[in-house]
């Protein structure tokens, strides 16, 4: 290693999907050398938020998604992409990196060419089972892509890139939580189990509709708490909030909602005796790390059912339960959540095999790719 910080040029954002694999890698490499380090992202992305929170310089670049099909926006967004590369080759050179850093997400794209085309080495990391278009085009300019399973490396045969698989990074502050912080938090008792709802960021409505509908079932056997998503995201939380004044008032302390779960996660994660969310790449890879047993349920519509393929990696395993948001009804998830709270040995072997199929290394794995690049 050179005795001046090595320059890292993060790529990638648009979803916290992108953005915390980033941001897991980057907590390991700030233990292994200085570095300094340039984001590249969106203009209105989850990433520029990011990036101020951990200190980083940020460099916004147009960007527009390619897209397999027909569309209305399909030539003003390709249109951007040159633009893009333009402008992350003023960024690179201004910068002058030593590694690019890639996590996926159209943004990527740009950089990984302008990277290419000025000879600085890259690595693209792609988080989910199925390898996305942006990746699938950043496998033809970057050195290395790193890959979160085994069985996309069937993807991309014949790439001049070289593979690895690594796992999907989960940041260290979501180990080692405190159960007990959690039920005093919230106000739960000992006495009966918890269960974390989420549907990510923004929530998902479909879930957030047949927990609503459900509720007075589910608090009849268990604790909820359940991360609704903002107001911008669905609307969702005023109903949910009166599904719960019309319990009965001995069961509405066991049901408790929010908008959204901040650093208290971890916390939530280890009082969670069950989780039931969606099937991004981020939460299949937490819930494999700390051995949660989930029931999934995949958003339909995402590019080559990429939720469903992430979902399959748990399932497959006995470490989930696959409920497609098309089966999706209360009936439905009270019979899931109450057999599986019925059988806890089931539940012990759920968990067990989701730490089998987790990668509790891959931010090190990561970070150690990354610093071979800068080194060759």
């Amino acid at each position: 290693m050179t005795e001046r910080p090595f320059r890292l040029v993060i790529a990638g954002g648009g979803t916290g999907g992108h953005v915390q694999p980033a941001v897991a890698t980057l907590e390991v490499l700030r233990t292994l050398a200085p570095l300094e380090t340039l984001w590249i992202g969106s203009r209105d992305g989850f990433e520029r938020e990011v990036a101020a929170r951990q200190g980083i310089a940020f460099r916004a670049i147009a960007t527009g998604k390619l897209r397999r099909y027909l569309s209305l926006s399909t030539v003003p967004d390709a249109a951007r992409v040159p633009l893009g590369v333009v402008q992350a080759l003023r960024a690179l050179r201004g910068f002058r990196p030593d590694v690019v850093f890639a996590t996926g997400g159209f943004v990527s794209v740009p950089t990984v060419v302008a990277a290419r085309w000025l000879r600085i080495p890259s690595l693209t990391h792609e988080q989910t089972a199925g390898v996305g278009l942006a990746n699938r085009i950043n496998a033809r300019f970057c050195d290395v892509v790193a890959l979160a399973y085994p069985t996309s490396t069937e993807q991309l045969q014949g790439t001049r890139a070289r593979l690895v698989v690594t796992g999907n990074p989960v940041r260290d502050a979501l180990r080692g939580g405190d159960a007990a912080a959690a039920r005093a938090r919230f106000g739960f008792s000992d006495a009966l189990p918890v269960i974390y709802v989420t549907g990510g960021v923004l929530g998902a409505h479909a879930i957030n509709e047949s927990v609503r509908i459900a509720l007075p079932r589910l608090v009849s056997i268990a604790q909820v708490l359940h991360q609704c998503g903002p107001p911008a995201g669905n609307g969702d939380e005023p109903r949910l909030l009166a599904a719960r004044e019309q319990l009965p008032p001995d069961l509405r302390s066991r049901y408790v909602v929010r908008e959204r779960i901040g650093d208290e996660l971890a916390d939530v994660l280890a009082a969670a005796i069950l989780a039931i969310g969606r099937a991004g790449a981020g939460t299949v890879a937490e819930l494999a790390t700390l051995g949660m047993p989930s029931i999934l349920i995949p958003l339909p519509g995402t590019g080559g059912d990429e939720q469903t393929r992430n979902a399959r990696v748990l399932v497959e395993a006995g470490a989930a339960v696959l409920l497609p948001q098309g089966e999706l009804t209360p009936d439905r998830l009270v019979n899931e959540v109450t057999g599986l709270l019925g059988d806890r040995a089931r539940l012990r072997e759920m968990s067990e095999r989701a730490r089998e199929r987790g990668h509790a290394d891959a931010a090190a794995r990561l970070a150690r790719e990354v610093l071979a690049l800068v080194n060759r």
